[in-house]
């Protein structure tokens, strides 16, 4: 397991805020153990947070050219028909996928193709699981296109907590399915908007991993 890159400047922060404050304790009540020990702690647990956070762990990625693969670790907490109002502006599947905490963060790309949309939106901070997060959150949205000409779009939602969301695709570019295609810190979720015969595999409730589990089949 390795650390991922979007995590090194905040592990620098947090190794030198631990740095300090142990110091600083050592230097103010060098007799006072009992505080020096509590110190450590607070220490031991920033510095282990930010370890789980941003963890980039080893895996056995699944390639399927016909199947819809997890683009993160999460819960899936939605699948249902909507209107897609931003670039297919049809009725469209919608699976959401609520990232905690918790979770490994990296983004991945769902099928292989190219991308025919990147755009980046602006916007609010409302709770991951408030059905209007999709549309009024800042969030970015991702289409790709297959060699059979299904596309999928893919949106990474900034949460309550989460707000800064990083991704590093552009239009015309090869996608590669399982590559990363971005990272959210700090949990959210992200939305799939799957072709209306899509069959979809997940329900609500799996607990998936990105680059690994089975959403659904185009």
């Amino acid at each position: 397991m390795t650390i991922h890159k979007e995590g090194l400047p905040s592990l620098a922060v947090v190794i030198i805020f631990d740095a300090f404050i142990i110091l600083a304790i050592k230097y103010l009540a060098p007799d006072t153990l009992w505080l020096q020990y509590v110190t450590y702690a607070v220490a031991s647990l920033l510095l282990i947070i930010m370890l789980q956070f941003f963890r980039n762990p080893s895996r056995n990625f699944v390639k399927s050219a016909s199947d819809v693969i997890a683009p993160c670790d999460g819960k899936v907490v939605v699948i249902e028909k909507v209107h897609e109002s931003e670039y297919f502006k049809d009725e469209r599947i919608q699976v959401s996928i609520f990232m905690s905490p918790i979770n490994v963060h990296i983004n991945r790309n769902p099928i292989s193709g190219v991308f025919k949309y990147v755009k980046y939106h602006p916007g609010k901070y409302l709770m991951a699981f408030n059905p209007k997060s999709s549309s009024e959150n800042e969030r970015t949205s991702i289409v790709i296109e297959n060699e059979q000409g299904n596309s999928v779009l893919f949106r990474q939602i900034a949460g309550f907590l989460a707000r800064r969301i990083v991704y590093y695709c552009k239009e015309g570019q090869k996608a590669n399915q399982n590559e990363q295609f971005g990272f959210i810190k700090f949990g959210s979720r992200v939305d799939l908007f799957l072709p209306i015969e899509t069959e979809i595999s997940a329900k609500i409730g799996d607990v998936v991993k990105g680059g690994i589990s089975k959403i659904a089949k185009i």
